[in-house]
């Protein structure tokens, strides 16, 4: 180990940085964020730089370093040199080191007695990357990477904890069972709970756990839009809390690729429907999240698409909530949007289209009786989920209340996967299309003059 890391509190204390260009502004920025009292040495400093020390009440002493200038400032904590004269970097690293100051001079490890890592904020969780000054780059690539791992909120997290660690510490004097008691809140739905916002009941599930330790807990349950199919549709939240789960309820429109995403010990059970192929009814499944969320377990219900856009899941929470089961909802890509995007065919457009409209293919009934009046609108692009059965009746309205049978329509099969298929025609051609073509579901349908971009704006899946 070339370095031990360390973290330093700076709050209060005098940093001097030697230096005020573009690189010096960026370790400013650092600095000022620590709470130090930064003060800038340099004949000419970044206007960037010059609003920094005004917003923090820094310093700029606007001269040139030389062997008096430590003498004449307030012997500072520690000394950055970012200039871009070798020479003057190695004077202050010198002097630095002879007063027993630790220095970090940019890019020169050699230099420096301490080195900047790359760091991933989540105040007061800080997470510091170092290669030991050899391969910046790569460093703040395992940066990034740890940064789309750890949500933002485990900042606040942190700060619940802290707040609550006197009280753990008192109902649970044992280390052992105080550490897997916190294990559990941060992993659970405490800890959800802070994630979302919801600081004040997390407070007291804490607070009740802790009085009725031999109680099971409740579990919680998490509605999840897996998006319209490519597993990186999916957003952070989704897979964090997907991962997070004891048991996953899916259906037949979520992939096999984003099934395997969760736990390996997770229980998997399928769920998905068909058209009049119902394997497990709507009721039951209502019926088994909550059976579930009590033996408290934390279980996902993973939709295709976004669980409120044509996806029941407003049904599914409206027993959750009756029963005070603990619930979120994560939004997903719907299919109307990520079918368009992948098929190049904006749903609006300033020539095309200023409006869109979300339509079912089949109401409850398995009927497809709408006020067909409503959508004539040549300025509104039309999105039909699940009309594939129907098309034919959907052309014939659409034409009969009054739309041309030239208005163009597509017909998008398995849309963001790399099977994805766009079937192009009018109203008065497309069932014939479909007749020749036989697309299976899922597939979406859309009908306006939008449609016409997809020959010029198609790129995914084109050779």
């Amino acid at each position: 180990m070339d370095y031990l890391p360390v973290y330093l509190n700076l709050k209060e204390s005098n940093v001097l940085l030697v230096g005020g260009g573009k690189v010096g502004t960026r370790k400013a920025r650092l600095i000022l964020r620590s709470g130090a009292n930064l003060t800038v040495l340099a004949p000419e400093i970044t206007s960037e730089l010059q609003d920094l020390l005004k917003q923090a009440g820094g310093t700029w002493i606007t001269d040139s370093y030389n062997e008096p200038s430590l003498s004449s400032t307030t012997i500072p904590a520690l000394i950055v040199a970012a200039t871009p004269d070798r020479s003057v970097n190695e004077k202050v690293s010198a002097d630095a080191k002879i007063k027993g100051i630790p220095v970090n001079v940019v890019d020169s490890p050699d230099l420096c007695t301490f080195i900047f890592p790359s760091i991933v904020d989540r105040s007061p969780l800080i997470v510091a990357i170092s290669s030991s000054g050899r391969s910046p780059v790569l460093a703040r690539l395992l940066r990034r990477k740890i940064e789309a791992m750890v949500p933002a909120a485990y900042g606040t997290l942190a700060d619940f904890a802290g707040r609550m660690r006197t009280l753990v510490k008192q109902r649970i004097p044992q280390e052992t069972a105080r550490r897997l008691f916190w294990e559990q809140a941060v992993e659970g739905t405490i800890g959800e709970l802070v994630m979302a916002g919801r600081e004040k009941k997390a407070q007291v599930q804490l607070q009740h756990q802790l009085e009725n330790q031999s109680e099971q807990p409740c579990g919680e349950v998490y509605l999840i839009g897996a998006g319209p199919g490519d597993p990186d549709l999916m957003t952070f939240k989704a897979v964090r809390l997907l991962q997070s789960a004891d048991v996953v309820l899916h259906d037949r429109l979520v992939s096999d690729v984003i099934v395997d995403m969760a736990r390996r010990d997770a229980q998997r059970i399928y769920v998905g429907k068909a058209r009049a192929d119902h394997a497990v009814p709507q009721r039951k499944i209502n019926q088994l999240l909550v059976d579930l969320a009590l033996q408290g377990k934390r279980v996902v219900r993973l939709k295709g698409g976004d669980p409120f856009i044509f996806g029941r899941g407003g049904e599914e929470i409206e027993l959750l909530a009756k029963h005070n089961i603990p619930f979120q909802v994560v939004p997903g890509i719907t299919a109307a949007s990520g079918a368009a995007c992948y098929s190049g065919i904006p749903l609006t457009h300033r020539d095309y289209a200023q409006s869109v409209r979300f339509v079912t293919g089949h109401l409850k009934d398995g009927s497809v009786d709408h006020d067909w009046s409503q959508f004539q609108n040549t300025t509104e692009t039309l999105v039909f989920y699940m009309g594939l059965a129907g098309l034919p009746l959907i052309c014939e309205q659409l034409q009969s209340h009054g739309r041309s049978p030239d208005t163009p329509i597509a017909l998008v099969e398995r849309g963001t996967l790399v099977e994805q298929r766009v079937l192009t025609g009018t109203l008065g051609t497309m069932a014939a299309v479909v007749e020749r073509e036989k697309p299976t579901a899922p597939t979406l349908i859309i009908v306006g003059d939008v449609v016409r971009l997809h020959a010029s704006l198609s790129w995914f899946g084109e050779p």
